[in-house]
């Protein structure tokens, strides 16, 4: 079926809402107009109707794991998995992540460049689109050195920007401080010096990539402004008494256009397990924490983004992204900009903002329907009715 139609009470269009009924038109994989109002469809276009449903743009998740499966030492695990092992991995990680609605994921690590290379390997036709960081830039023995690229001194930090560019990424990754999920690694300092790390982000420009960096300490956000970043990853602000972002510190993200992913979002029904909340506890990473670090975030006007760092373990699942919105809201951050986070502000730092992220004539056809208005209550993310993914209705 190349031509159809989406008929629905509102839409949200990556930006906005928009009441009083909408129709898409969808052809051949794109979007071919959007008429406000209750208009009629061509004849011969079959139409699905919603009368109290919402259309969105697909979401964007910027900020997974797709070679890690979701259970106990997930990213720990990979050091000894197989790459032909982690192909299921990777698929099977897509397929939940498009029935929720995700129809776009940002890859922020994996094994060794493995998705880099599934995805390369041949068209990956009614799955989500993977915009991928290949393997993250570590310190020796550094957060999540199992993943295979560990790098030391500018020059070496420089081949390794390189070889990631080589391996076909979309951006580079670099592990600015250390993780709660690498015994041995300090989320409270950084894990290279100024120079290393302005090494890393000028060669990535040379060759241009963008550059993130996961940040938990403080002062590693504070390295990852000075070097001249594109992205920060959770930007805790850990320090040795306690996770904070301070306003200064916002305000400066937010001059800087910076994009911030704060990575919220747990399956509320998963009990996480004790040595997993002594781990965050020691790392000063409460959801309190978390929670005020965003809502202090988006006050100031930083750009940010939506991604769930699924993957990671049972309480972070693919497909949790509903959640991370939910968490969004809860924090006191508007829904529409909730949504934003995960529509046309992920499809841009994905660099896929032509294309991604709205529902407009042209864009792929790839949106989202629910089941009522999600700016007044977010939490119809988790009862999606339909998702298309490049115009096609996908099976749930």
């Amino acid at each position: 079926m190349t031509q159809h139609a989406v008929r629905a009470a509102r839409m949200f269009d990556g930006e906005r809402l928009v009441d009083g009924g909408v129709l898409v038109l969808l052809d051949d994989g794109h979007i071919a107009e959007v008429h406000r109002g209750w208009a009629e469809a061509p004849e011969g276009w079959p139409v699905r109707e919603e009368p109290d449903g919402t259309v969105l743009p697909g979401l964007v998740d910027a900020h997974v794991h797709l070679c890690a499966d979701a259970r106990l030492d997930a990213l720990g695990r990979l050091a000894e998995r197989p790459e032909t092992d982690l192909d299921a991995v990777i698929e099977a990680s897509l397929r939940a992540h498009l029935a929720a609605g995700v129809t776009t994921v940002r890859d922020l690590g994996d094994r060794r460049d493995a998705v880099l290379r599934w995805r390369d390997r041949e068209v990956r036709e009614g799955l989500p689109t993977v915009v991928g960081s290949g393997a993250p830039v570590t310190s020796v023995g550094g957060h999540c050195w199992s993943m295979g690229g560990e790098a030391s001194g500018v020059d070496g930090i420089r081949e390794a920007v390189r070889l990631r560019a080589a391996a076909g990424a979309d951006l580079v990754k670099v592990m600015a401080s250390g993780g709660v999920f690498t015994p041995g690694t300090d989320t409270t300092r950084p894990q290279f010096t100024d120079q290393e790390l302005t090494a890393a982000v000028t060669r990535a420009h040379e060759l241009g990539l963008p550059v993130t960096a996961h940040a938990h300490a403080l002062s590693a956000v504070e390295q990852a402004l000075r070097a001249g970043v594109d992205g920060i990853e959770h930007c805790t602000c850990v320090t040795t008494t306690g996770a904070h972002v301070p306003d200064e510190i916002a305000d400066r993200l937010a001059a800087s256009g910076v994009a911030v992913c704060v990575t919220l979002g747990t399956d509320p029904a998963v009990v996480t397990p004790p040595e997993v909340v002594a781990m965050a506890a020691r790392a000063g990473l409460s959801e309190a924490a978390l929670h005020d670090g965003a809502a202090t975030l988006h006050r100031a006007g930083v750009r940010l983004l939506a991604g769930s760092d699924a993957g990671l373990g049972p309480a972070k699942p693919h497909g949790i992204l509903p959640e991370t919105l939910v968490e969004y809201v809860a924090c006191g951050i508007p829904a529409t900009a909730a949504l934003a986070a995960a529509t046309s502000v992920g499809a841009e730092v994905c660099g896929l903002g032509g294309r991604k992220g709205r529902v407009r004539a042209g864009f792929d056809a790839d949106l989202l329907v629910v089941d009522g208005d999600p700016t007044s209550d977010i939490t119809v993310l988790r009862r999606p009715l339909a998702v298309y993914r490049a115009g096609d209705p996908v099976s749930r």
